[in-house]
């Protein structure tokens, strides 16, 4: 099955090469001699012009080349294959540590539908390294907490502690005092919102109240984090 290139950062790999004194066909000798992978050093100044991009093996083996992870060659990771491979771990590795079978741990990075349980979502942030935003997206958890944000800013906050806390794994007391702040918020916005006009009050305000609860989720992990 055909994959796309990993997102590749070509600047890097040209600072990075620099930086050890390499040309492109000192590189591309290093990727020959250490893995066997026969790469023109044309194609390796192509890749930095950002004109062409390694695939996934020759991105290892580029990193391999350049004494540098295959993370500091790629761009900012979005799917879960791309975090694996900025991890430098194969699927079966991950799959593995996270307790999953490798077929099924293949078809999530192929869809992008996440079927594991809650021992395993926690794992697979563990593994990849996952920052708490990216270990929800991932897993599919995202818009459940969403949707949990959305009520506390717009009823009883103080109800949705106990619920978040139960799925976001930091001290409940930061939960709270987060929860409560949106909240606040939410309350403010539409109020101001209502003062702007009479006859225009109740779309602004309706507009207004969307345009938050739409942002909800970055602005709790924006507060929640340190």
């Amino acid at each position: 099955m055909h994959q796309p290139p990993p997102p590749f950062n070509a600047p890097a790999a040209r600072r990075l090469r620099e930086a050890l004194g390499m040309t492109h066909a000192h590189v591309s000798h290093g990727m020959w001699a250490a893995y066997g992978l026969r790469v023109p050093p044309a194609d390796v100044a192509s890749w930095e012009r950002g004109e062409t991009a390694p695939g996934t093996t020759e991105l290892a083996a580029l990193a391999g080349a350049l004494w540098c992870a295959p993370a500091d060659l790629m761009a900012t990771p979005t799917t879960l294959r791309e975090h694996r491979m900025a991890r430098g771990l194969a699927p079966e590795d991950v799959a593995h540590r996270i307790g999953m079978g490798l077929p099924a741990y293949q078809e999530a990075e192929r869809t992008g539908r996440w079927p594991g349980d809650e021992r395993q979502d926690v794992l697979l942030g563990e593994v990849l390294g996952l920052s708490l935003p990216d270990q929800f997206e991932l897993t599919g958890r995202d818009e459940k907490l969403a949707d949990l944000l959305r009520s506390a800013a717009t009823t009883r906050w103080q109800a949705y502690t106990r619920p978040v806390a139960k799925v976001v794994p930091l001290p409940r007391t930061r939960i709270d005092a987060v929860l409560q702040q949106l909240h606040g918020e939410y309350q403010a916005r539409m109020v101001a919102s209502l003062n702007w006009g009479e006859g225009d009050s109740a779309a602004a305000s309706g507009d207004s109240g969307r345009e938050f609860l739409e942002g909800v989720l970055d602005r709790f992990w924006e507060q929640v984090l340190p």
